[in-house]
């Protein structure tokens, strides 16, 4: 008999960055162990920069969409986690999840620095954000 996969969903306040860039560490470190949807408060689309990290490190988040956290209240998780203090306090309950963990990231979406800073600051959060995942597996396996 096979083990159900943990499901998991990742929320952020616009599901651009920092959602989608957990979403595709958990997704790549989990296997077919773990299922991962991820959504916003506000979803305004996924951020090409975190597309561009994510795939120089070999993660492909390109077939990521930003969806509106209420297409997942009736679902049922294991774990919802929230990756910014925004989508901790406006996240809606979902009744289905069994368990809620929140840890804030900065948001790396700064259009007002350089070209370098912009990117650099992106790769940083992905770096930041992968660390957290491989700690956050180890915790729930």
């Amino acid at each position: 008999m096979s083990q159900e996969p943990f499901r998991m969903l990742g929320n952020c306040t616009g599901n651009r960055a920092r959602s989608q860039m957990a979403h595709g560490w958990l997704r790549h470190l989990g296997g077919s162990q773990l299922v991962v949807d991820s959504a916003g408060i506000e979803p305004k689309g996924v951020h090409p920069l975190a597309v561009d990290v994510m795939a120089e490190i070999g993660i492909d988040i390109s077939d990521h969409t930003s969806d509106p956290v209420n297409k997942y209240i009736n679902s049922e998780y294991d774990l919802v986690l929230t990756v910014c203090d925004t989508a901790k306090e406006l996240c809606p309950v979902i009744p289905g999840a069994r368990r809620t963990t929140h840890h804030a990231f900065e948001d790396p979406d700064y259009p007002h620095m350089s070209a370098t800073e912009f990117r650099d600051v992106f790769c940083r959060i992905r770096d930041e954000i992968g660390n957290f995942c491989r700690e956050l597996l180890i915790e729930i396996s």
